[in-house]
C-alpha cells in the first residue's frame, strides 16, 4: 500500500512540526509556503550588512516540545540555556535586583531571592505566599479559570498593584502578551505552574545565539529536504476541496494537488477563509496583540548582561544580541515590547529617539556610548489575546471533517501562544492525520457546502 500523501499549508513552526511529524510517521507530505521562507512569526532582516530577528524569541527548560523539535531539525548546540533562571531586573537610577533559583525544590527554589526582591516592600514579600501557594493547586484546564482575569485573582490574593506591576508582569507580559490585568487566569496559571512553580528548573531560560533565519529557517529547510518533504515556497493556497474518494484537492495558480489529508497551519484569519464555513469557531473573536522590538546599534559595550528585565522604565526586557548581528565593534541591544499596543503605530525614528533615552537612563555607561544605528521590527498580530473568554475560541486540531486538521500556536494547545505551542500543535494535527486517515477512507465523503476559494 503506498504512503498516503498529506499537504501542509503553512511553513512556521507548526507547518514544520506538523510536516516533520507526518514524514517520519511513513506519510508523503507537500508543504505550501506562501513565503520564499520558512520560520512563519520567527524571522530575520537585514540591515547595513547586520541581521535583526523580528523579535526576541525566548524557550524554557520546561518547553520540551520545542526542545525536541530543535534537536530534530539540527539546531541545538545553536541555542544556549541557562544553567539556572538568573533574570536582572535593573530600574534607572543604578538600582538592581534579580530572581534567581536555587537548587532547592520548588516554589522554594525561588525564596531566597524574593525575599531580597528590592522592588516590594517587606509587606508585599511578606503577602507573595497568599498567592503562590494556592496558584499552584488551580487547574489550568478548569473552564472556570478562563472566566476572570489573572490580575483579579492576584488582588483578591493579597497582591498589591506595585507586586503586579514589578513581578507578577515581568513573568506574564512576555509570556501571554497581556498585562495580568486583562490576562485568563487559566492562561496565567499554565504559565506560572509549567514554568516556575511544578518543577524548578522549569524555568531557566534560553534563546537563539545565532539569526532566527539560520536557526528556523535554514535549518527546518534542510531537515525537511533530508527528509524527502516536498517544499513549494512561494505558493499560495487558493482552495480547499473535497474529493469524492475521501482526498482533498489543495489549488494553487500554478494548479491542483491531490492529497490523501490537509493540515492548515496558517493564521487564523487564512484558515477560516481555506477551511469550509462553519468548521472553526468564530476565531476572529481571539483578537491580536502586538510585539515590538526596537534594535539599537552602539560604538562600544554598555553591559555585560546577556538580557535583563526592567522597572519602572518603559524598557521591558534588554537582550544583547552583538553576536547574532554580525557587530564586531561595539554592542547591539534589543528591546522587546509586549502588548505593544502604546508603540506599534509610532514612527521608528521617534522609538529609536525614545528607547535610546530609555537605556541612557536604565544604564548610565550608555551615556558615553554613540547610536551607530537603530530599527524597529513589528508584528502587528504576533499572538492571540489572551484574555477570559479566549479558551473557547482556540480550535482542537481535529476539525470534524475527515481528512482535515488545523494548527498554529492560536490553537487549543493548552499553552499561550509561544514557539513550544506552535510545535506542540503541528505535532497533534500530524498525529490526528495519520491517526484517523485510514477510518476515514472508510467513511463516505461529506456533502461541505461553502468551501471558500
Amino acid at each position: 500500500m503506498s504512503a498516503p500523501r498529506i499537504a501542509v499549508i503553512g511553513g512556521g513552526l507548526a507547518g514544520v512540526s506538523a510536516a516533520l511529524t507526518a514524514v517520519d510517521s511513513g506519510a508523503d507530505v507537500v508543504l505550501f509556503e506562501r513565503r520564499s521562507r520558512l520560520g512563519g512569526l520567527t524571522w530575520s532582516f537585514e540591515r547595513h550588512g547586520l541581521w535583526f530577528d523580528n523579535g526576541q524569541h525566548v524557550f524554557m527548560r520546561c518547553c520540551t516540545a520545542y526542545r525536541g523539535f530543535l534537536d530534530r531539525i539540527g539546531a541545538t548546540d545553536q541555542v544556549t540555556i541557562q544553567p539556572r533562571l538568573e533574570v536582572p531586573v535593573l530600574a534607572p537610577g543604578g538600582i538592581a535586583s534579580s530572581i534567581i533559583r536555587t537548587n532547592l525544590p520548588a516554589p522554594l527554589h525561588l525564596a531566597g531571592s524574593l525575599a531580597r526582591y528590592r522592588f516590594l516592600s517587606l509587606r508585599e514579600r511578606a503577602q507573595l505566599g497568599r498567592a503562590v501557594l494556592p496558584l499552584r493547586h488551580l487547574d489550568p484546564d478548569d473552564p472556570a479559570l478562563d472566566a476572570i482575569t489573572f490580575g483579579q485573582w492576584l488582588a483578591d490574593h493579597g497582591q498589591s498593584a506595585r507586586a503586579i506591576e514589578h513581578l507578577w508582569d515581568l513573568i506574564t507580559l512576555p509570556t501571554v502578551n497581556v498585562r495580568a490585568a486583562e490576562a485568563s487566569l487559566a492562561m496565567a496559571v499554565k504559565v506560572f505552574r509549567t514554568g516556575l512553580l511544578d518543577r524548578a528548573d522549569g524555568g531557566d531560560i534560553g534563546w537563539s545565539q545565532v539569526p532566527l533565519r539560520q536557526l528556523h529557517a535554514e535549518n527546518a529547510t534542510r531537515a525537511l529536504s533530508g527528509a524527502g518533504v516536498e517544499m513549494r515556497l512561494g505558493s499560495r493556497v487558493e482552495g480547499l476541496d473535497p474529493s469524492t474518494d475521501g482526498g482533498w484537492a489543495v489549488s494553487t495558480p500554478e494548479g491542483a494537488d491531490r492529497v490523501d489529508a490537509v493540515i492548515v497551519a496558517t493564521p487564523p484569519e487564512v484558515a477560516a477563509s481555506l477551511m469550509p464555513v462553519g468548521t472553526l469557531p468564530a476565531v476572529e473573536g481571539l483578537g491580536t496583540s502586538p510585539i515590538v522590538n526596537v534594535h539599537l546599534v552602539l560604538d562600544r559595550k554598555v553591559t555585560d548582561l546577556p538580557m535583563a528585565a526592567g522597572v519602572g522604565t518603559p524598557i521591558q526586557f534588554l537582550f544583547d544580541r552583538t553576536a547574532s548581528s554580525g557587530v564586531t565593534a561595539g554592542q547591539c541591544l534589543a528591546i522587546s515590547l509586549s502588548a505593544a499596543h502604546a508603540y506599534v503605530g509610532q514612527r521608528p525614528e521617534e522609538l529609536v529617539r525614545s528607547f535610546r533615552q530609555a537605556l541612557d537612563d536604565l544604564l548610565p555607561t550608555a551615556r558615553h556610548a554613540r547610536l551607530v544605528d537603530g530599527t524597529v521590527s513589528r508584528e502587528h498580530s504576533a499572538t492571540f489575546r489572551a484574555v477570559p473568554g479566549s479558551a473557547a475560541l482556540r480550535p482542537p486540531a481535529r476539525t470534524g471533517v475527515p481528512g482535515l486538521a488545523v494548527a498554529g500556536a492560536w490553537c487549543d494547545t493548552g499553552w499561550p501562544a509561544t514557539m513550544e505551542g506552535a510545535v506542540r500543535s503541528g505535532q497533534s494535527a500530524a498525529s490526528l492525520a495519520m491517526g484517523g486517515l485510514e477510518d476515514e477512507r472508510t467513511v463516505p465523503a461529506p456533502e461541505l457546502q461553502g468551501v471558500r476559494h
